[in-house]
């Protein structure tokens, strides 16, 4: 879905330069043109050589920009190309200089000769990131429909320092910019509270041992960043998902739980505030009937486990539903996945649910893609060929909101 997409990527002067590298990489193999401007200050961070065999194209610099060699004026043609502009790390002094209207390098003259969605990176000094007058132009700058952001996150620093002003890492930069080319900066989820469960729960024998599944939560970790990126305010609940993903997250709350006895009593205390609830979760079926304090000797364990049954989720909240609620399912199946998914659309009394293969090369568990068939209580069916599941999150909305525009 990203095939022919244009990213124009801006590399401001910190440290954090070295990180966007991933960022351009990524795109490029994902099939986007990329093209990269260098700031002057960049340049002693990292080279026009680096960017460019990366991005496989020439770097744009102040240098060229000033040149009169250009049919026509380089910014105005690269402020029309670009479907995405990607700040990244945005410094102080580039944010000042945004929030002022200001036009005295190739960066910001593109910015301004441009119309397209803009994504901000920022990184600095925890101290500098805290100032009043950054505040202020960063706020400035969040007002304006064009601009939308990524970060910064908390962590340790270039500079030594533990606090706010961390870049975001390239995995939540490329899924933000994925998640711009594809809605074009519209936020039309913004009035929207969106309850989101993630990755795979698991039920205890003994403190060591437990039933589980082979879910990562990627799927439910997309499905936050694309609703978090069209304006809603997202609630995740997720289970066994590690950290290096939940690092991905933007500003969203989230909780963790273990069991499907604790995601159902987090589900049950949220849904009441929920628009809509999006059950992504691989939640176990049965657990076993009893649980041991401390861990089974092997010369003990039972050659036949009891099992009993946990929280259905889905019904629990079904029963609870109100006519504005709108509960989406999903339906993680091998063979045919189409039947089994009708039945559960049924069965739960769910509003929409997607079928996703699991026995298929590239998709499913502990992928970064996924591919299925969208259904809804109306009957309409959609098939979402492979793609990321950034992509297919964002397909999922659309279908959602076309769905509950039918249902009026």
């Amino acid at each position: 879905m990203l095939e022919q997409r244009r990213v124009l990527i801006a590399i401001g002067g910190g440290i954090a330069a070295y990180k966007v590298c991933e960022v351009i990489s990524t795109l490029f193999k994902t099939g986007c043109q990329v093209r990269v401007i260098l700031t002057s200050k960049s340049q002693e961070f990292i080279t026009s050589l680096t960017v460019s065999t990366l991005s496989r194209h020439p770097a744009y610099t102040d240098e060229i920009f000033w040149q009169a060699s250009h049919s026509r004026p380089l910014h105005i043609e690269l402020g029309e190309w670009a479907q995405v502009i990607l700040l990244a790390p945005l410094t102080a002094n580039t944010l000042a200089k945004l929030a002022c209207g200001m036009a005295d390098n190739l960066l910001t003259n593109t910015v301004l000769a441009s119309n397209c969605p803009i994504l901000l990176a920022p990184a600095m000094n925890t101290e500098m990131w805290k100032q009043i007058s950054v505040q202020r132009n960063w706020r400035q700058l969040q007002n304006d429909p064009r601009y939308h952001s990524t970060g910064p996150g908390l962590g340790r620093l270039a500079c030594d320092t533990n606090g706010r002003g961390r870049m975001s890492e390239p995995a939540a930069i490329v899924s933000a910019v994925n998640s711009l080319l594809y809605t074009t900066g519209k936020r039309d989820l913004q009035d929207k509270r969106i309850l989101i469960t993630a990755g795979g729960t698991q039920e205890y024998l003994d403190p060591v041992r437990y039933i589980g599944n082979p879910s990562t939560g990627r799927m439910g970790i997309a499905l936050a960043i694309a609703a978090h990126h069209r304006g809603a305010k997202v609630c995740l609940i997720h289970a066994g998902v590690s950290n290096e993903l939940l690092n991905s997250l933007p500003d969203v709350d989230h909780y963790f739980v273990t069991s499907a006895q604790d995601m159902s009593e987090e589900v049950l205390k949220q849904f009441e505030n929920t628009d809509w609830l999006c059950m992504a979760a691989a939640v176990a079926d049965v657990k076993p009937a009893s649980y041991h304090q401390s861990k089974i000797s092997k010369s003990e364990l039972p050659e036949n486990l009891p099992l009993v049954p946990v929280p259905d989720i889905l019904k629990l909240v079904a029963s609870r539903k109100k006519s504005q609620q709108t509960i989406i399912g999903f339906a993680a199946q091998s063979g045919h996945i189409l039947t089994p998914a009708k039945e559960k659309l049924v069965l739960k009394q769910l509003d929409v649910i997607v079928a996703n293969p699991i026995d298929l090369s590239g998709v499913g568990f502990a992928s970064e893609h996924n591919q299925g068939i969208f259904l809804d209580k109306l009957g309409r069916e959609k098939e979402i060929p492979f793609c990321s599941k950034i992509d297919l999150a964002n397909c999922l909305f659309d279908f959602v909101q076309e769905f509950i525009e039918l249902s009026i």
